[in-house]
């Protein structure tokens, strides 16, 4: 089993609800099964790029024409994406650490969506829909926020947007532990909630990974 955890937080774990949730997580899951292989991707210590144009048309002039050939600029733009597609087509499991800022994913994040999220690398786009071009079946969100949302809460953009991303991209099994109210008088018990959750979620991984 081959997890990718990306992670979007720059505190230290210390101070990072979102960090202390995955590392209940992953404890949990390497004590239960530790024949994971694990790799880890600190977007803050390995910078996703912005969209640029040169991108824009590597990924989609394709698409458009396939006989374009892409220019030298064209093709130097996508090495990051190339990088992590490739770490992403040896995955099984993805796991996204992150808090919820401004009612939305961290801007890195979105940034490395944008990067990896291109047809012709991890995913293709045909005359029946888009087909993958991964293994990845399960998607974990672990994330932390200030206010509480329940689900089907408007000023929740984020999680939305992470399962529309990769459900369009043919990732439909989304688990989520997420500690919320962590500006509220009940941050502490809140808290101690989702990182219960986080451990079941590695539970139920750990189940399935060892029934094959």
């Amino acid at each position: 089993m081959n997890i990718l955890h990306v992670c979007a937080n720059p505190k230290p774990v210390e101070q990072s609800t979102s960090k202390q949730l995955a590392a209940r997580f992953f404890g949990k899951l390497l004590e239960l099964s530790p024949d994971v292989e694990l790799n880890n991707v600190d977007l803050y210590q390995d910078k996703p790029p912005y969209y640029s144009n040169d991108l824009f048309r590597r990924m989609w002039m394709p698409v458009d024409d396939p006989a374009y050939e892409p220019s030298r600029a064209e093709e130097a733009a996508a090495n990051y994406t190339q990088k992590q597609t490739d770490e992403l087509k040896k995955t099984d499991v993805l796991v996204l650490t992150m808090p919820m800022w401004n009612f939305s994913a961290p801007g890195v994040m979105k940034a490395w969506m944008d990067q990896i999220l291109a047809p012709g690398f991890l995913f293709e786009i045909t005359d029946e829909g888009n087909q993958p071009l991964h293994n990845i079946k399960t998607l974990i969100l672990l994330v932390a926020s200030g206010g509480i949302y329940k689900e089907g809460d408007r000023r929740d953009a984020l999680s939305p947007q992470i399962e529309t991303a990769f459900g369009f991209i043919g990732i439909h099994d989304i688990r989520v532990a997420w500690a919320d109210g962590q500006r509220t008088h009940e941050a502490a018990a809140r808290r101690e909630l989702a990182f219960d959750a986080a451990e079941e979620l590695a539970e139920e991984l750990a189940e399935e990974i060892a029934e094959g």
